[in-house]
């Protein structure tokens, strides 16, 4: 929700940082791959065990990955730069929900049903986006859910920094997830409907 809600409050710090990084020389596909670079190694570091480390990775990732974004308006978007801004983002979220398995092996069954959540999440928003007629600036209709990127990122955050509480939380992302799945299908349904389709 974040994401869709607060961004008009965020995006000047992300489009400082867009104009910085152009300056420099840095394509829009060029941070995107630095965002899914630092967002795996996020993942390795937590691993090796240095959670703040890969917090602050994570979230510079994050950061990043809105960055590449905006860099990409400032220039050329490319069809090829949605690609991967997709497909990055579910490496990323991937190798964290691989690193929580690995590290809390009590708390598997929800880490598990999350990992299965985000696929069914990340499949009723492609869907979604690609039935639903594209208003805005992003390359196809950018479907608000429940849980969204930086609401992910909350709860890896806390399950990295606070094992005592790993299970709990996953138990509530995946819920969270399910419920945007529901909202996903429930917006395209109803778009549906009123267009006749």
């Amino acid at each position: 929700m974040l994401d869709s809600y607060a961004r008009n409050t965020v995006q000047p710090i992300i489009h400082r940082g867009a104009i910085v990084l152009h300056k420099a020389g840095l394509s829009a596909n060029a941070v995107s791959w630095i965002a899914m670079t630092l967002g795996v190694g996020s993942a390795a570091v937590f691993l090796a065990g240095y959670p703040a480390a890969a917090v602050v990775m994570l979230w510079l990732s994050g950061y990043l990955d809105a960055v590449d974004g905006t860099i990409a308006r400032m220039t050329k978007p490319s069809k090829w730069g949605n690609v991967l801004d997709i497909v990055f983002d579910r490496i990323v979220e991937g190798a964290m929900m691989s690193a929580l398995v690995l590290a809390y092996p009590g708390a598997n069954a929800p880490l598990i049903l999350s990992l299965a959540g985000i696929l069914v999440v990340v499949t009723t928003f492609l869907v979604t986006g690609n039935v639903i007629e594209n208003s805005g600036i992003k390359g196809f209709h950018y479907n608000p859910g429940i849980l969204e990127r930086t609401e992910s990122f909350a709860f890896f955050t806390v399950m990295m920094l606070f094992s005592s509480v790993a299970f709990a939380a996953a138990w509530i992302f995946f819920s969270l997830l399910v419920l945007t799945a529901i909202k996903h299908l429930w917006d395209v349904y109803t778009w549906l409907k009123r267009h006749g389709a």
